[in-house]
């Protein structure tokens, strides 16, 4: 089976950007970054005239993700792509992490997606990444549509943790999490290795 896989969304769980504007939760500082797909929404404007995107982190976060990493493998779910790595994962302190590439254009929503159940656009694809194996997701778009398309078509353990934009990961999340990975009965790294 495997160590289970944690998907990390970065809008929402680790920059909670739909904080009041003048109101910066505790904890987190301000960064001002203009990552390539920030300034693909500004068609037409030269990139040296696009005002930077604010982005909240608390650098908290990047130990207690190193510290779950003992317990999963961890694995950007973002539409920041690979750019998680050279804007985020610096300010963390965390090591570059694989990263889910997303197709380019939708190919429509899965069929269970419906006005009363509504499915993600991300959950299908990290269902075929995960190929099975357990899994956790942090992001702030899950719902219950996406907790049954995972139920009826990924083969293993899964955890669809909503966290709330607003606030970003707090003590409960990473707790949640790890007690996740820990009920599902695999070793550590240290027990897998050293015993």
């Amino acid at each position: 089976m495997g160590r289970p896989l944690l998907y990390l969304d970065v809008d929402g769980p680790l920059n909670p950007y739909a904080a009041k504007p003048e109101r910066r939760p505790v904890g987190y500082t301000t960064h001002r970054m203009k990552p390539e797909g920030w300034i693909a929404q500004h068609p037409g404007e030269p990139a040296a005239y696009v005002k930077p995107l604010r982005v909240w982190l608390n650098a908290d976060h990047g130990r207690r993700l190193l510290d779950l990493g003992e317990l999963f493998d961890l694995v950007w779910a973002t539409t920041w792509g690979s750019e998680a790595n050279t804007y985020i994962a610096p300010v963390l302190g965390l090591p570059e992490l694989p990263v889910v590439r997303w197709p380019e254009a939708s190919d429509g929503w899965p069929e269970e997606n419906s006005a009363s159940l509504r499915v993600f656009w991300k959950t299908p694809h990290l269902v075929e990444h995960a190929a099975g194996r357990p899994f956790a997701w942090v992001d702030d778009e899950l719902g219950d549509g996406d907790r049954v398309f995972v139920t009826t078509h990924h083969g293993g353990p899964a955890l669809l943790h909503r966290i709330d934009p607003r606030l970003g990961l707090r003590d409960p999340d990473f707790a949640a999490l790890a007690a996740f990975a820990s009920n599902l009965g695999l070793p550590s790294v240290d027990e897998a290795v050293g015993e």
